[in-house]
C-alpha cells in the first residue's frame, strides 16, 4: 500500500517537474530563434528629383533590405553599386576627393566602375542601373 502511494507521488512530482521545465525552456528557445521574415521583392526604387542630387556627392539608399551607394559624378553621370564590401560586407563609401569607393574596414578600394583595385575585396561591387525619367531618378537592378 505504501509502495503504491510512493510511486504515485513520485510520478506526480516527476510529471510536474517536467511540465515546469518545459514551460520555462520553451519561451526561452522561442525567444532565441529569430522569426522568419519574408523579404519583399524590389525591382526599382524612386530616389526623387535628379536635380536635387548635387554633383560629386553620394548617398546610401535602401533597395529592399540591401543598401545601395548612389553616386553623382562631377560629369553629372549617375552610378549605383551595392554598398557592402565583397570582402566582409562592411559598408563602403564614396570618396569624392580621391574619386573612388572605399571600404574602411580593411582599406579595400574600388574604382568608379565598381572594380576592386586594391585591398582584400575578392570581386567587384554589384552594379545597379540608374535612370532619369521625366527628371525623376530611379535605381533598378542591372540586367544580367
Amino acid at each position: 500500500m505504501a509502495e503504491t502511494r510512493r510511486k504515485f507521488l513520485n510520478a506526480l512530482i516527476g510529471t510536474g517537474l517536467v511540465g515546469w521545465l518545459a514551460s520555462v525552456l520553451y519561451p526561452v528557445f522561442s525567444f532565441l530563434k529569430p522569426p522568419e521574415l519574408p523579404e519583399a521583392t524590389v525591382s526599382s526604387i524612386k530616389w526623387g528629383v535628379a536635380t536635387d542630387f548635387p554633383a560629386g556627392t553620394s548617398e546610401i539608399v535602401k533597395f529592399g533590405r540591401t543598401p545601395v551607394l548612389l553616386i553623382r559624378l562631377d560629369s553629372g553621370e549617375f552610378k549605383a553599386f551595392e554598398a557592402t564590401c565583397t570582402h566582409l560586407d562592411c559598408t563602403v563609401q564614396f570618396r569624392s576627393d580621391k574619386k573612388d569607393i572605399w571600404c574602411a574596414c580593411h582599406n579595400g578600394i574600388y574604382d568608379l566602375r565598381g572594380l576592386n583595385v586594391s585591398g582584400p575585396p575578392p570581386r567587384p561591387l554589384s552594379q545597379y542601373a540608374v535612370n532619369v525619367v521625366d527628371g525623376e531618378l530611379f535605381v533598378a537592378k542591372a540586367e544580367a
